[in-house]
């Protein structure tokens, strides 16, 4: 029998396990950011279609599968779950390095969305059941490192690869005829996340459920809890929502500001990009979750969304302070990259805790279903709503490409001020959601 010791250590390896399929993810979804101009090129596509293909092709079926997979989490095997869904996202986005026009990309995009729709509701799940509350904010804001570290490496791995290749003419590929030379990226990015099925099949085994009832919860059970609840579990996933807005839109369109505002080429800019996501990113979430769980531990019983909602006023702070600088003309590269930097770690800082919270005030037979909610809104207002109204803005609004650092910039304020009015909002009744969700419970 394994000691408390031996069981953590599972717990944290079971976690990196996760969390690698979490970065695999990423990558997949985010590869297409520095491909905007020969993807524009090739696909004869303008600013919104790629915006559409970034966010909307994605989200379509990630968003809604979310909540159907999201129940089958609370009942199934979650391991199961985890292992054919990072096999199908893995699938297509490989078959996205074999498309032949804007439409087709568009149909495998979804089917990157349908793969990944299963990863997060039955690992939020799965890792909440293996740690105790003081530590479930370390834990699953290591697991969603993965969020920014795949964002970070898929935009380096790009930038890496566009320098080595040669992105003009066409090449051939046996079956599938001629594709451009950027698609292979698909092809690299997509196919390693086979190993990462076999990690997880030899090496994961499905952990023991906390509080889990005999029979599934009903919906009527499931819609009483959130009408209930509504004021906070609204204002704390909307809020995170538009936090993802303004993530999303800097991730699919920095690299095009950085080319068309400062003549950087599509790999310096990746490089560029990739190195402050990975880096301040990466350190955000884990300062968010670490300082989410200190204020857990001093009986601070709003922590968790309180670190949320302290990372989002001073990234408002930050993003207008950006926009007035493009907005007069002044943003000189260095300035603009500290910037960058100072909001990418702030903005980051919700996702260590917010995941957490979501554990927190729902009761545990729940919690896959209310992840997969979560989720749904995240990815519905942020991924195909960010990079979207930046397109939209760009051709719409000032009609011009090279206004795109005032359509990042507005759209940046716009999803911070969101979510910190909302995170705001949400403080009270998250406090009383918890002790509903542990009355619930017991």
């Amino acid at each position: 029998m394994e000691t408390s010791n031996q069981s953590l250590r599972r717990a944290w390896y079971v976690v990196a396990v996760l969390m690698l399929a979490y970065i695999s993810s990423f990558i997949d979804r985010q590869v297409l950011t520095l491909l905007v101009k020969p993807l524009k090129r090739d696909f004869q596509i303008s600013d919104t279609q790629y915006g559409l293909l970034v966010g909307l092709s994605f989200a379509l079926f990630y968003t809604f599968l979310g909540v159907p997979i999201g129940r089958m989490a609370d009942r199934q095997n979650r391991k199961r779950i985890i292992v054919w869904g990072i096999m199908i996202w893995s699938i297509m986005t490989a078959l996205c390095g074999v498309t032949q026009n804007y439409n087709q990309l568009f149909l495998a995009r979804i089917g990157v969305g349908i793969g990944e729709a299963a990863l997060s509701p039955a690992a939020y799940s799965l890792i909440t059941d293996l740690f105790p509350r003081h530590k479930l904010g370390t834990a699953l804001g290591i697991y969603n490192i993965g969020v920014y570290l795949g964002s970070g490496l898929s935009i380096l791995l790009v930038a890496v690869i566009l320098k080595l290749i040669n992105v003009e003419g066409t090449w051939t590929v046996p079956f599938f005829g001629e594709i451009f030379p950027w698609q292979s990226v698909f092809f690299i990015v997509g196919l390693p996340g086979i190993l990462i099925v076999l990690l997880i099949v030899l090496t994961v085994r499905e952990p023991a459920r906390q509080n889990q009832p005999k029979e599934a919860v009903p919906i009527a059970d499931i819609w009483a809890y959130f009408l209930a609840n509504r004021t906070a579990i609204l204002c704390l996933f909307i809020g995170i929502a538009f936090m993802a807005f303004g993530s999303y839109s800097v991730t699919s369109w920095t690299p095009a500001l950085l080319e068309r505002r400062y003549g950087l080429t599509a790999s310096q800019g990746g490089l560029l990009l990739g190195g402050i996501v990975t880096v301040f990113s990466t350190a955000g979430v884990l300062f968010g979750g670490r300082y989410g769980d200190q204020l857990t531990k001093r009986g601070i019983a709003d922590a968790k969304m309180r670190v949320g909602y302290l990372g989002m006023r001073i990234g408002l702070g930050l993003a207008v302070l950006l926009l007035s600088c493009f907005a007069l003309n002044w943003a000189p590269l260095p300035f603009f990259v500290v910037m960058l930097a100072l909001m990418c770690f702030f903005t980051s800082m919700p996702y260590g805790s917010a995941t957490a919270a979501v554990q927190e005030m729902i009761p545990a037979p729940m919690r896959a279903t209310f992840s997969a909610l979560f989720l749904f809104c995240v990815n519905l207002i942020g991924l195909a709503g960010g990079p979207s109204m930046v397109g939209l803005l760009n051709d719409k609004y000032f009609n011009d490409p090279n206004q795109v650092h005032l359509s990042l910039g507005i759209t940046i304020v716009f999803g911070c001020a969101m979510s910190s009015f909302l995170l705001r909002r949400g403080l009270k009744p998250f406090v009383i959601s918890i002790k509903n969700a542990q009355m619930t419970t017991t």
